[in-house]
């Protein structure tokens, strides 16, 4: 039986099956619109594309926009799938290419570093489509990152923001420290709400959107101390900034004044990796803590932090550190 248009109050209603006899389906639906012309083009519509994928297989009518529906029904992750959505739309997955989803990328992060293309556009695209061919729903894709450019992380200490604290805002300096202690990214501190933190729990949740996940990371005495000193503004996150671009201006200011090294904010969370790690914390739990999605990375990034030639005396049986005096002798004894 074919699909047969009913009403149902102000909209139009599809009902019916569909198919040969071997493999026929009911299907059934709302045409959302109150003109039936344009539900019935509707429901013509549906039974070609059935009929096409039943004939030229299921990767000959999956638009990308389905392929984002079937993966955000099995739970997966979401993070930057809306704007490449929007810039797919119907467009079938079979006609996209490496080439195309590079494209893609380029025009919605065109200003963006390589790596933040990379996270931001291909690989969500990339598991969108290998997730739904994993069903047998069209081919697996492999998309050509762009080139990450590797620059030395310099990471904050704690000197460092105890300088920039002495001629920054109550919040800002807060917002420094909250990341050092926290590891937390500046996106994520520039977010961080009230509801979210317990002063007196010493706890906050971070939601990490890069990753999709949430932690609760503790809060320091010091740390307490800082975010119970800030004024807390109706309408306004923890730290007042409602975005980066903002706080960048006061937070370049903060530091001419100060007379520091110019850091970044991001500098912060490398001075919390690299500082657990100086202090003999194991890499999986600095991972944990600071919200990295795995030991691998935290050693990639921040494994070159440690670096220091001396630590070989470790296996002549020496200890890490010397005097200068003897030193000095040790030098004497091989001229």
């Amino acid at each position: 039986m074919p699909l047969k248009l009913y009403r149902r109050g102000n909209s139009w209603h599809y009902r019916g099956t569909i198919g040969p006899a071997s493999c026929r389906q009911r299907l059934s639906g709302s045409c959302r619109t109150s003109d039936k012309d344009l539900a019935a083009r509707q429901i013509a519509e549906i039974e070609a594309r059935f009929w096409k994928g039943h004939f030229d297989g299921p990767e000959s009518i999956l638009t990308f926009a389905q392929a984002a529906a079937n993966f955000e029904a099995a739970g997966k992750p979401t993070a930057f799938l809306a704007p490449i959505k929007e810039y797919f739309k119907d467009v079938l997955v079979s006609s996209i290419t490496s080439g195309t989803v590079r494209m893609m990328a380029v025009r919605l992060y065109g200003h963006c570093s390589g790596a933040s293309r990379n996270r931001m556009a291909i690989t969500p695209t990339q598991s969108v489509i290998n997730f739904n061919a994993e069903s047998d729903l069209c081919q697996p894709i492999r998309v050509r990152r762009f080139k990450v450019e590797t620059k030395a992380k310099i990471p904050a200490t704690l000197s460092w923001v105890k300088a920039f604290q002495a001629e920054a805002p109550d919040h800002l300096g807060a917002y420094a420290l909250f990341m050092f202690l926290t590891g937390c990214r500046p996106s994520e501190a520039i977010n961080l709400q009230w509801a979210d933190v317990s002063l007196n729990g010493c706890t906050a949740l971070i939601r990490e959107t890069k990753v999709s996940t949430e932690r609760i990371a503790h809060l320091p005495t010091s740390l307490v101390t800082a975010l119970a000193n800030i004024p807390r503004v109706n309408g306004r996150p923890v730290f007042v900034y409602k975005n980066y671009d903002d706080m960048m201006w006061v937070w370049k200011e903060t530091i001419r004044r100060a007379g520091i090294q110019r850091l970044t904010p991001h500098c912060c969370r490398h001075g919390f990796a690299t500082e657990l790690l100086r202090a003999g914390v194991d890499v999986v739990t600095v991972a944990w803590l600071g919200g990295w999605s795995s030991p691998a990375e935290v050693f990639k990034t921040y494994g070159h932090a440690l670096k220091d030639r001396t630590l070989t005396d470790v296996l002549a049986g020496s200890k890490l550190t010397h005097q200068p005096a003897d030193v000095v002798k040790a030098l004497e004894k091989i001229a």
